[in-house]
């Protein structure tokens, strides 16, 4: 896998689980294949949407291989790598390699907010322990470390498996500033599902997905037409998808995610504590936006 690989819609996958919050193993291998039926290019395992801080090591190894045989080489898998610690990290990103993963999504560390220096060296220590594509995580919001654009093309010129960069920040300025300094070294993907028509604008050429594991044929499309320029018919779907997309946006985002699928019949809210399904008025309320995409739903 190299640069001009990373482009398209790679859905973050949730992870699926059984009674009692085993991994569902079975349903994992059917819905990558469903996914990439519909047109998806590659899958991302082991992000925060896969609840990866609740996965053991062996848990994650296990999805990762699971994911890969469902692909059958159809796309790249590519695992989220995030840990407590670098030394966790490194590890992960390294057995990810030995299970044939075709790259690797770098995340800060859990818990610890480390400043430009820590963050980065991190990151470096990651990219250094594998061979692998290797696409950079940058979501302030959520992590409280912010990879700004210059230190993003300062780590791809030091680390040439550094090919790609999922922006969360949620300023649709920051595609338009890595693009201007690191040129067309890096791929630049949207990482928040409601910016997606305004990323593409700005020249991101990806999206990791949150909504898609529920609605892969109409994220693929938005994809498609955002990317042609195709503005009014990718405006009727943007409008009617928002609602959903904007689910991605928020702390309970997991559970909304996971909600949405189990309403359109593609997997079960379950999730691992310390979440927990959703109830009451905010259970209420999701609903309301749920049922109300389904009723207008667009058609392809």
């Amino acid at each position: 896998m190299n640069r001009t690989d990373w482009k398209g819609v790679f859905p973050a996958i949730t992870t699926p689980f059984r009674e009692g919050l085993a991994v569902d193993f079975d349903f994992l291998r059917e819905h990558v294949r469903w996914l990439l039926d519909k047109g998806c290019s590659g899958i991302v395992a082991l992000g925060s949407l896969g609840e990866s801080a609740t996965l053991s090591i062996d848990e994650k190894l296990a999805i990762l291989q699971t994911c890969r045989e469902a692909a059958g080489g159809r796309a790249p898998v590519i695992a989220g790598v995030a840990g407590l610690s670098t030394a966790e990290c490194v590890a992960l990103a390294r057995g990810a390699e030995e299970t044939g993963c075709e790259g690797l999504m770098v995340l800060p560390a859990y818990v610890y907010r480390g400043d430009a220096r820590e963050s980065e060296a991190h990151a470096a220590a990651v990219l250094d322990a594998t061979a692998l594509s290797c696409m950079l995580y940058n979501n302030p919001i959520a992590y409280g470390t912010d990879f700004l654009p210059g230190q993003i093309a300062t780590l791809a010129r030091r680390h040439p498996n550094l090919h790609a960069v999922k922006e969360s920040a949620g300023d649709v300025r920051r595609v338009t500033g890595i693009r201007e300094i690191a040129d067309d070294r890096l791929a630049v993907f949207v990482g928040i599902d409601d910016m997606i028509v305004e990323g593409v604008a700005a020249g991101a050429v990806g999206w990791i997905a949150g909504l898609v594991n529920a609605f892969p044929a109409e994220s693929v499309l938005l994809f498609d037409l955002a990317m042609r320029g195709d503005h009014e018919e990718a405006r009727r779907l943007y409008e009617w998808f928002l609602p959903l997309l904007r689910l991605d946006t928020v702390p309970k985002f997991v559970q909304l995610i996971k909600l949405v699928q189990q309403e359109v019949g593609r997997g079960s809210e379950r999730v691992r504590p310390p979440r927990l399904t959703l109830t009451g008025e905010e259970r209420e309320a999701a609903f309301d936006v749920i049922r109300g995409a389904v009723r207008a739903r667009v058609t392809l």
